[in-house]
């Protein structure tokens, strides 16, 4: 009979202290996730392959996730709005024409919201990237529009300001001079940034910045300029998936150190 309440008061102190840990540790650690793609074909790195990304966009319908757009997030976020635990948020870096190809149709499909961050002088230039007439198109069906330079340079690198601000409000100024869309996001190349990159990124009328893998969240959540992302990759199922989409990954992954000291990931 001893044994069997000692046994009792074990598993007690256990289930108290797991309540404990996820309702006053874990779960005010909470951000919602923003999902990261860059291309979609079949390549190796970080590319996704098509019908990959159709089945993960899949996963979030079935499973009843509430995508909503980077604007959303911001603006609640700011105001201090508590979000639900099934809200993600999906974003594509550099703007490649496999975003209009492939990525767009199946947002579409979905009823999905998305952002792109372009780089500027890309955008038209290049069979590889969107055009003009291609952002201007999905800009009016739910896809939304932020910077990511003009030549996707590593910004921590540029020691001269006047080439640093050249970067990231040119960046700006061509985006909405080609399409009449005010840009008011941004996505530092490769993640990387610092405190005067952050001041450069706010004087250029950038409203928040998107980094990736850079820290963990519970450093510094509040911080609209230094938003943590989740890249997702070819080879993520429906467990990685739910792990990445939880809420909570960016508490408990790895970080990644640059050259700079600054954690980075390829972007």
């Amino acid at each position: 009979m001893k044994i069997i309440k000692k046994t009792a008061i074990i598993i007690l102190l256990l289930l108290a202290g797991i309540f404990c840990f996820y309702f006053f540790w874990l779960s005010p650690r909470y951000t919602v996730p923003i999902i990261t793609y860059h291309d979609f074909n079949y390549k190796e790195g970080i590319a996704v392959a098509p019908e990959n990304f159709e089945r993960q966009m899949c996963y979030l319908k079935d499973k009843h996730y509430n995508v909503i757009s980077l604007d959303t997030l911001i603006k609640d976020r700011k105001k201090g709005e508590k979000f639900a635990r099934n809200a993600v948020v999906i974003v594509m870096d550099d703007g490649y024409k496999d975003n209009f190809t492939y990525a767009y149709p199946v947002l579409k499909k979905y009823g999905f919201p998305a952002t792109i961050f372009l780089i500027a002088n890309n955008i038209g230039a290049d069979e590889n990237f969107l055009n003009w007439d291609e952002v201007r198109e999905m800009s009016g069906d739910n896809i939304s529009f932020g910077g990511h330079t003009k030549s996707h340079v590593y910004l921590p690198s540029i020691n001269d300001k006047d080439v640093l601000w050249d970067e990231i409000s040119g960046c700006k100024e061509i985006i909405e001079r080609h399409t009449g869309i005010h840009v008011v996001y941004f996505s530092y190349p490769k993640g990387g940034f610092n405190e005067e990159i952050k001041t450069l990124v706010k004087q250029a009328g950038y409203e928040a910045a998107c980094t990736t893998n850079r820290g963990h969240d519970i450093l510094d959540k509040n911080d609209v300029y230094e938003l943590n992302r989740i890249s997702i990759r070819n080879r993520d199922n429906s467990v990685s998936l739910w792990a990445k989409l939880s809420g909570y990954y960016n508490v408990f992954r790895h970080v990644k150190e640059g050259d700079d000291g600054l954690s980075r990931l390829e972007n």
